[in-house]
């Protein structure tokens, strides 16, 4: 069940950074709102994961996925370049969260 709370909350912080390109610096309000809401349930959901998970792992696959899928969303959605060193880095973070969990993180 940890996990799949943390999926949430990955997914959550995922669509309110999404929300936050579009806030224009919170000038607009839909957009805004919905980073807002996006955070409160992510970390919502990020504290109920933290009663099953140590804090540490949960935290770097929370972060960890996160980013990762943001720089993905960045090059498919938004028009930004993909790179060598970009793709490492995405790359180093997926192998970090597998080995996390392979080395009995939970």
């Amino acid at each position: 069940m940890g996990y799949l709370l943390l999926a949430g909350a990955i997914a959550a912080e995922v669509a309110g950074t999404t929300a936050m390109k579009y806030s224009e610096g919170f000038s607009r309000l839909g957009p805004s709102v919905l980073t807002a809401l996006g955070y409160l349930i992510s970390f919502a959901l990020l504290a109920q994961t933290l009663k099953t998970l140590s804090v540490g792992t949960a935290y770097a696959i929370w972060s960890g996925v996160g980013t990762a899928a943001i720089a993905t969303i960045g090059v498919a959605f938004m028009g930004e370049g993909m790179t060598l060193t970009k793709a490492a880095g995405i790359a180093l973070i997926i192998v970090g969260v597998v080995v996390l969990n392979l080395g009995g993180a939970h």
